[in-house]
């Protein structure tokens, strides 16, 4: 029988990679599911409850990012749980200066050739920021896309969405001449901005 018809294989997707990243992820997300996860693994949509959060008036404040130029580091030095671990801060970063605390996370990955062992390490970056901030991982895509992205490289994106009481939004708009600025220190350079350093 000819396996010349349009099939994943033939696109270059490795089906049984992809199975095999699916069973090594399903064991590391399963520390992270709590309560507010009405969806456990493997649902098309993530089902948050949160009819118990503590607000009177919440606002959910949402965000979007990659990794950026920093996986180029992550893939030199073969360390991958730390873009897991950037994206997840990073999002986490963007609602904080809003005043919002986390509350799930999803996340993309683009490669070109899947291999289990490395996403499977971004993987464990991610989950173990969302645990420390208290936060849901509740979903996740990854496509293997060859041609679009070269052997070994891949992209890394997350979503967050996070909860505000609405009379504690931090806009800025109250900023003004005289007020104090707190600086805090970095433990070196974050996501964004290697092509820069």
């Amino acid at each position: 029988m000819s396996d010349n018809g349009m099939t994943y294989r033939n696109a270059g997707v490795n089906i049984d990679e992809g199975n095999r990243f699916v069973g090594k992820i399903k064991k590391i997300v399963s520390k992270n599911i709590g309560s507010r996860n009405l969806s456990g693994i493997g649902s098309f949509g993530g089902l948050f409850d949160f009819s118990n959060l503590p607000y009177k008036n919440p606002v959910l404040v949402t965000s979007i990012d990659g990794v950026g130029t920093k996986l180029y580091i992550a893939q030199m030095l073969n360390r991958h749980d730390t873009v897991g671990i950037d994206i997840v801060s990073h999002c986490i970063n963007d609602i904080l200066v809003q005043g919002a605390k986390p509350l799930f996370f999803t996340d993309y990955l683009g490669c070109g050739i899947l291999d289990a062992d490395v996403m499977a390490k971004v993987i464990e970056g991610i989950v173990a920021t969302c645990k420390k901030a208290d936060c849901e991982l509740m979903g996740g895509e990854t496509a293997e896309m060859p041609g679009l992205y070269k052997p070994g490289d891949y992209d890394l994106v997350g979503s967050i969405t996070g909860v505000v009481e609405k009379d504690k939004i931090i806009s800025g708009k109250n900023i003004k001449e005289g007020d104090v600025l707190i600086s805090l220190p970095s433990n070196g350079l974050h996501t964004n901005g290697y092509s820069l350093a």
